[in-house]
């Protein structure tokens, strides 16, 4: 009796064990991307754009142009850069050819933009737009977000004009940096065929006709310093 007893209460006890509701896992945690913090800035923060016509080396300005350059690189760390395209490449009829500028970036893509920065103008930083020069694209002064664009030759009228009676010439556009390889990837991006029907207003007839695809944009090491 005490035998059957036992396998009776052992076979309730395994009834019950079985019957029971299994507990919940605790709910996963959210994943939450940790927020951006950005590197201290170097003096000089050198990267690369590589795109399927080449590779494009660019120094940018970490001491004397900080916001433009800290800008720049938000979107180079998070990836965002990826996957653009080089859109633009606005002609110049005068002066020694080529002149103009190509332009690329993020066009406003709700996914990819972040909020745009203060403008920093070159009679500030002292950084001129000469040929190779990059330079953060904008509406009024205080829109830049991420698109940019990179010179072909000299164009100081992009340079700010503090003693001009117009606003857009005292601001002038911000400079940040320059191309230290890769100019004749620069070249083919400009020379690349512009559909005269695409584009709006000022930028009518200076859209490629098939943008130039941007692969990734990296930074790169700095070259150890020569050894005295």
């Amino acid at each position: 009796m005490v035998v059957r007893f036992a396998f009776v209460a052992a076979a309730l006890l395994a009834t019950h064990a079985l019957a029971a509701p299994a507990r919940k896992a605790p709910p996963p945690k959210p994943n939450t991307p940790k927020p951006y913090v950005a590197p201290p800035l170097h003096d000089i923060e050198r990267v690369a754009i590589t795109t399927e016509l080449g590779v494009i080396t660019l120094d940018l300005e970490g001491k004397r142009a900080p916001i433009s350059t800290a800008n720049f690189l938000h979107y180079v760390d998070t990836k965002r850069f990826d996957g653009m395209t080089f859109y633009r490449s606005m002609h110049l009829p005068w002066g020694d050819q080529p002149n103009g500028l190509v332009q690329a970036g993020v066009r406003g893509h709700p996914l990819k933009v972040y909020p745009p920065v203060a403008h920093e103008p070159t009679s500030q930083t002292g950084v001129l737009h000469k040929a190779g020069t990059i330079s953060l694209a904008r509406l009024a002064p205080g829109t830049a977000t991420g698109d940019f664009s990179i010179m072909l030759a000299d164009l100081d009228g992009l340079d700010a004009k503090p003693d001009s009676t117009d606003p857009e010439a005292q601001a002038g556009y911000a400079a940040f940096g320059h191309v230290v390889e890769g100019m004749d990837v620069v070249r083919k991006i400009w020379d690349q065929p512009i559909d005269a029907e695409k584009g709006e207003g000022f930028m009518k007839g200076q859209m490629i006709a098939q943008p130039v695809k941007v692969l990734t944009v990296r930074r790169v090491a700095m070259p150890d310093a020569p050894k005295p």
